[in-house]
Parts: structure tokens; C-alpha cells; sequence
């Protein structure tokens, strides 16, 4: 069984879409419709944009969204039996499935980002990766931290768990942790803590809109990230997708659920190549690919 899986922030680099929309007409069509729909020409930015371009948040979010969706439509071998996508990657998943509409994604994907600055420039915060830590030791360690928002946040592989939360919490984590046994814990150049309570104003105003969206009975299971469970039943998935911005990526169990489901191949769906390497990590033994 294939499972498509799709990436978040962290994987744009100046170029990428670029030999799609010059080598597909259907690809093309749907670049321009994005440029209409966002208001501004972000196939310019993706195309010939700098670093610097592709890191605001307006940008990076549709960009990475796009890349994976259109990459995942117009091909001849898009057959999933399941699907998953890391943060910003579950709403590639849930147009790949059919679940969302491309417009409808893209929408969602536009004001997830403005939501998510707004949240960023309200609660000024940060992100860590913890590296050689078990889960349940880097969990108690944020627990005993009361007097500052810190949290786990993405569980990416065994031994790699980021952390999010204030700029002091993550001082303090950051201390304890590497008393704990940590081999490093490095200090991410985020915008916020993504996936902590500080996003609670982001995720109010994103619940509004997803509960506007028009959603549709998805071709195929998606495993969520709050819970790494997988779903089809419409009410679930806006009730997860609601949670996600202030609950924890819980990545490594979703591969580990994909796997004892019957996943026989993971195939990448989008810009780089980070999810193979996080898989790979979960199970040395899967099968990695890209679309």
C-alpha cells in the first residue's frame, strides 16, 4: 500500500516549482489560478525569489502547499491508499485526497499563514530541537516548567522532539534538558511556538474559516497530527484540523500507525526530502520515495 506524505515549513528553496510549470500545461494553469486567488504573483518569488523571499510566512506556507498539491494532481501515478502531512503538509494531504478543493486548500493554507504572524507578533516566542532525549523525559521536563509556556511540539523521529513555547521557557527547557542528558538542543530560526497554546489566537481564527469550507468525503484515509490517527469521517477531520495549531505533531507515531496499517512504501509529495529522512529514522527498514 502507498502512503503519500507531504511536507511543512523548512523545505522551500529558490526554483522549486519552476520545471512543473514550464513542463505541464495543467500545472501551469493551476500556478496562475493560485496568483489570481492569493493577489499576488507568488510563482515569481518560488521561481527566482531569494531566501530571504521565501521565509515570510505569506510566502512560505502557499509555496510549499502548491508545490505538493500540484505536483500530486497532475501526476499519472497518484494512487493513494493513504496519505499524512507534517503541520502546514496536512492540508496538502487533505486536497490530495480530495477532501478540500484546490482553491478551498489554498484559501485555508493564505489565512493559516496571516494568522499564524499575527499569533507570532502578539505572544513573541520560539522553538527548539531537543536531540538524544527519550519523548517521556523531554515531556516531564516542559510538565515541572509552570511559570512559562513550554511544550513538546513536533515529534519527528525517536530522539528528535522539538520544543515550543516562550523565549524564557525554552531557556529554561533548554537548561534542565541538557542536564537531563540532551546532546544538543538547538534553538530553531522560527517565527513563534507553532504548535503550542501561544497559537490559541491563530487557531480561533482559522477554526472560523475551516468551519465556512466546504469539505467532501476524502478517497482515502488521512492520518491526522494531533493524534496520528487515521480518518474519513468529515466532523473528525475539522475537529483535528481545528486542534492542530495549538496541538503537538505527533509524526513518529503516525509512521509507526501507517506501517502496522499496512503501509508498504512512503512516497514524498513536495519540495525536498525531509520526510524520507524522518521515516527512515522511524523504521530503518521502510521503503522511501519521491513523487
Amino acid at each position: 500500500m502507498k502512503a503519500y506524505i507531504f511536507p511543512g515549513q523548512g523545505s522551500q528553496f529558490s526554483g522549486m516549482g519552476q520545471n512543473l510549470y514550464e513542463g505541464n500545461k495543467a500545472a501551469q494553469e493551476l500556478f496562475e489560478q493560485a496568483n489570481k486567488i492569493l493577489g499576488f504573483r507568488i510563482t515569481d518569488i518560488m521561481f527566482g525569489g531569494t531566501d530571504e523571499e521565501l521565509k515570510q510566512t505569506k510566502v512560505t506556507q502557499p509555496a510549499i502547499f502548491l508545490h505538493s498539491v500540484i505536483t500530486a494532481l497532475v501526476s499519472n501515478d497518484f494512487q493513494p491508499a493513504m496519505v499524512a502531512g507534517h503541520s502546514l503538509g496536512e492540508f496538502s494531504a487533505l486536497v490530495a485526497n480530495q477532501c478540500l478543493s484546490f482553491e478551498d486548500g489554498l484559501k485555508l493554507v493564505a489565512q493559516r499563514a496571516a494568522a499564524m504572524q499575527k499569533a507570532c507578533e502578539l505572544n513573541p516566542s520560539t522553538m527548539a530541537a531537543v536531540l538524544g532525549l527519550d519523548d517521556e523525559v523531554v515531556e516531564q521536563v516542559c510538565a515541572e516548567i509552570k511559570e512559562e509556556v513550554v511544550v513538546a511540539a513536533n515529534y519527528n523521529c525517536p530522539g528528535q522532539l522539538v520544543i515550543s513555547g516562550s523565549f524564557k521557557g525554552i531557556e529554561l527547557a533548554g537548561e534542565k534538558l541538557k542536564a537531563a542528558g540532551a546532546k544538543r538542543v538547538l534553538t530553531l530560526p522560527v517565527g513563534g511556538a507553532f504548535h503550542s497554546p501561544l497559537m490559541e489566537p491563530a487557531r480561533q481564527e482559522l477554526a472560523e474559516a475551516i468551519e465556512k469550507t466546504q469539505f467532501n468525503q476524502p478517497i482515502c484515509p488521512v492520518y491526522q497530527n494531533v493524534n496520528a490517527l487515521p480518518f474519513v469521517e468529515i466532523a473528525d477531520i475539522k475537529q483535528n484540523l481545528n486542534a492542530q495549531l495549538t496541538g503537538a505533531v505527533r509524526w513518529t507515531q503516525t509512521v509507526q500507525n501507517m506501517l502496522q496499517n499496512g503501509a508498504s512504501q512512503f512516497i514524498e509529495v513536495g519540495p525536498g526530502k525531509v520526510l524520507q529522512g524522518l521515516v527512515k529514522k522511524v523504521n530503518k527498514d521502510a521503503e522511501v520515495a519521491s513523487l
